[in-house]
């Protein structure tokens, strides 16, 4: 189990990133797909740009939770050697 415990908390503080409109919108998730940062290029700043703007972070945060997840799978497949878990079965991943 401590290997566990050691796995959730290094996913709660692993942070990845995901982007769109080429690096305009940013966003930082922790392992876990918690959002801890945003950052929003300032030309994108313009009342009508913002439809676009809001696509756009709805696009970074989906990237970035994609990324979250993959991280969790490979920390989750070391963790088990490979062998897979049974659905629904991520241990509060």
């Amino acid at each position: 189990m401590k290997n566990l415990t050691d796995t959730q908390a290094e996913l709660e503080n692993a942070e990845v990133e995901g982007a769109s409109g080429a690096g305009l919108v940013r966003v930082t998730l922790s392992g876990k797909g918690t959002m801890k940062r945003l950052h929003v290029d300032p030309s994108l700043m313009k009342p009508e740009e913002a439809k676009i703007l809001e696509d756009l972070i709805v696009a970074a945060f989906n990237d970035g939770k994609t990324k979250a997840e993959a991280l969790v799978a490979e920390r989750m497949k070391e963790l088990t050697g490979g062998l897979p878990l049974p659905p629904g079965m991520n241990f509060g991943l």
